[in-house]
């Protein structure tokens, strides 16, 4: 313990260590170091820690890159959820996953670089029986200036990652649920069709480094974490859907460059990428007598158009099938075509594979309705209402 007064500490530092001895309730304690803390220049996430137990909470991001924190109950609605619930602004989520409030989380970039953030730091929004983000802060804005990387230009978020699991419930001693105690490895998918599974090393003291080694021109298009049984899914330009267990990819350090994903025609890149749990993957069907239906699982959303058409221009015609009716082939070969093109059509202008139902919207927020679940693999699609921006 420095003594009050002592030489080379700060005054605004001693103000805060004064500040939490000269009162008696804990309560009191709390308020008193935030205020000192705030007049002497802390930063806003030590501020806030202060003022928050460490509560458990979940954490979400939607596809257009807002981010927020709510109540663990998120995580129940999201399983419940079904395709005749309510839309809302920003309910295309890409992201969920649970933490605590005083926890740091990371953020995934284009460029390969993880970000570290503080969970205390995100707005918290109520709990709701409808998912949405429309209250979050924009991802890139967290950002901010990191010391041990730097930003790179046109850089955005594309996920926000756990970087430790929750604590278990119950007894602590129990060890043996992998998931109370080790996340699995975090596989990435890139532009130009590498794929890597980071095995969380990680730098104890840095706030920022990157996750993968890109070549000149590529870019990450998505990350998830994925366990060895769990799927990994690429979609190309031209089509071609190439799905395979991550056990396939060894997971490697955060230097490392990854290896081939999926082969590539000449021209062609990945439109997405994304990991299905094992779990989730079979699709169940089914319709009531009143035209109703009931469906879960993982989805394929492919939207067919025009090459040469301008972006967020053309509609598309969009089809939505069943991930099982796809089958699994090795790493780095091809894959089988996602949906057929039709006349004026040469190129898929978007897709997203996820759990059904999913949610589509356009630039400025507006839901876009999508066709029902097709089970042809390669059928043509339907023509949307509107052009695709995001989707989750």
């Amino acid at each position: 313990v420095t003594a009050a007064g002592a030489e080379g500490v700060p005054a605004g530092a001693m103000e805060a260590v004064r500040a939490a001895h000269t009162v008696s309730s804990a309560e009191a304690d709390v308020a008193a170091a935030a205020a000192a803390a705030r007049k002497a220049g802390e930063d806003a996430g030590a501020v806030s820690a202060l003022q928050l137990d460490d509560e458990p909470c979940v954490v979400m991001m939607s596809a257009s890159g807002l981010i927020a924190r709510t109540s663990p109950s998120a995580l129940d609605v999201w399983e419940s959820r079904s395709s005749g619930d309510a839309r809302a602004d920003g309910d295309q989520i890409v992201a969920l996953f649970p933490t605590t409030t005083l926890a740091s989380y990371g953020l995934i970039t284009s460029a390969g670089r993880l970000v570290l953030a503080h969970v205390a730091d995100l707005p918290a929004l109520p709990a709701s029986t409808t998912l949405s983000v429309a209250g979050g802060v924009k991802a890139k804005e967290l950002l901010g200036t990191t010391e041990n990387t730097d930003p790179v230009p046109g850089e955005y978020v594309v996920t926000a990652i756990a970087m430790s699991a929750p604590p278990h419930k119950g007894d602590a001693s129990d060890s043996d649920d992998a998931s109370g105690d080790a996340l699995p490895p975090l596989a990435i998918g890139t532009r130009h069709g590498v794929i890597k599974r980071w095995n969380r090393e990680s730098p104890t003291t840095m706030d920022s480094w990157s996750v993968i080694d890109l070549k000149d021109g590529d870019t990450v298009v998505f990350a998830a974490p994925a366990a060895d049984e769990d799927r990994l899914v690429f979609i190309s330009s031209d089509s071609s859907l190439l799905t395979y267990e991550a056990g396939n990819v060894r997971p490697q350090g955060r230097t490392a460059g990854g290896m081939a994903g999926i082969k590539l025609a000449d021209g062609c890149q990945v439109v997405t990428f994304n990991v299905i749990p094992a779990g989730k993957v079979a699709w169940t069907y089914e319709e009531g007598e009143n035209g109703l239906f009931s469906a879960s699982g993982a989805v394929v959303l492919t939207v067919a158009g025009d090459a040469d058409a301008l972006p967020g221009t053309e509609n598309g015609s969009a089809k939505v099938t069943p991930l099982e009716m796809y089958p699994t082939k090795g790493r780095a070969t091809g894959g089988v075509r996602s949906q057929r093109f039709l006349k004026g059509q040469n190129t898929l202008i978007f897709a997203w594979v996820g759990l059904y139902p999913l949610h589509a919207s356009t630039e400025g927020g507006n839901p876009v309705e999508l066709p029902k679940p097709d089970m042809r693999r390669d059928g043509s699609g339907t023509e949307l209402a509107a052009p695709i921006a995001f989707a989750g």
